[in-house]
């Protein structure tokens, strides 16, 4: 059933992609907010229970959902509940238009407009940032976004399906990443910003909750892409910086396919944004071996992305057999 109910999802993302601005995960946000206006008073307590709250209960409304309909009404409509959640947690869609955008008008040879995508996707002034770069950014910036809205999905969904969870370790997992993303350090919040206590607690579970997801993630990347260089790449930025998940990720990328990268991962969010608006390179000591980016390089980075589809699916597939002929 969960095989199923991913492809579904997958071809229900391709057809129909959720709009960037819907009511689900506008009341998601409002949810997540609500919890942290009324609980982070600024202990490490509070903090937790905070985070605690704003992500734990969406996944435990819908596993309550899902038993209720596989005990009480049937299979079918508890396929069809995660056929829903994983359309909404998983997909390419809700980032890949994006990307899309960028490399058309790359490929165009129409470097401003580039730009103008970019500033208007991450929200940064990109000044006169070179061609190179903006590659290098728009490949950094899209296997962050598949690996957070598809593979890490993908894992957490099978993990606690396989227990008998149902669709909310999806869930789950987006819940943890809008927490880091929306409560660290360096996110904008200009009206009533997180305590410090409630920051470290989302930045902490997060760390733990994407450290095996990045990993799979990076393996798939090697598998289907450069095998030695992305291990030797992700050997190394390990010995750098232990315990970064989306450096792992980035590594394994620029080895798989023979690229330049360091930014996101390798530098803080804070000095990424300032590069950004200075216009200048991340330095020779922040980049991973490899040719300098270039526009060829972000279709090599769909087709490494959709090959890791491919091994997943497959690897699912086989495991649903081995469950149906035992």
């Amino acid at each position: 059933m969960n095989f199923f109910a991913i492809v579904l999802a997958l071809l229900l993302d391709q057809a129909r992609p959720l709009a960037r601005s819907n009511p689900i995960h506008e009341g998601l946000r409002a949810w997540a907010l609500s919890a942290r206006r009324n609980f982070d008073a600024g202990s490490r307590l509070h903090g937790w229970l905070t985070w605690s709250l704003a992500v734990g209960v969406p996944p435990l409304v819908v596993l309550l959902v899902y038993w209720l309909l596989l005990y009480q009404v049937g299979w079918p409509l508890a396929l069809l509940w995660n056929v829903v959640v994983l359309y909404i947690t998983l997909g390419f869609r809700q980032f890949s238009h994006h990307f899309t955008g960028i490399r058309d008008a790359l490929e165009d040879g129409d470097v401003a407009l580039a730009r103008e995508r970019l500033a208007d996707w991450k929200q940064v002034q990109v000044a006169q940032l070179p061609r190179s770069e903006i590659v290098r950014h728009v490949i950094e910036y899209s296997v962050i976004a598949a690996h957070r809205h598809v593979f890490g999905v993908l894992a957490w969904f099978c993990a606690l399906a396989m227990l008998g969870l149902g669709p909310s370790g999806a869930v789950l997992y987006r819940m943890a990443e809008f927490a880091s993303r929306h409560w660290g350090p360096n996110a904008a919040v200009p009206e009533h910003p997180p305590s410090e206590p409630l920051t470290r607690a989302a930045a902490r579970a997060w760390q733990c909750m994407d450290w095996l997801p990045a990993r799979l993630t990076a393996l798939c990347f090697a598998l289907v892409g450069s095998f030695e260089d992305a291990i030797e790449g992700w050997r190394f930025h390990a010995q750098r910086f232990p315990g970064d998940s989306d450096g792992v990720v980035l590594a394994a990328t620029a080895g798989a396919i023979g690229v330049q990268l360091g930014g996101v991962a390798l530098r803080s969010r804070g000095a990424v944004r300032a590069a950004f608006e200075a216009g200048g390179p991340l330095g020779d000591s922040d980049a991973t071996p490899g040719q300098l980016p270039q526009v060829g390089h972000l279709r090599s980075v769909v087709g490494l992305v959709w090959r890791s589809v491919v091994i997943w699916m497959l690897v699912l597939a086989l495991l649903s057999l081995a469950r149906v002929l035992s």
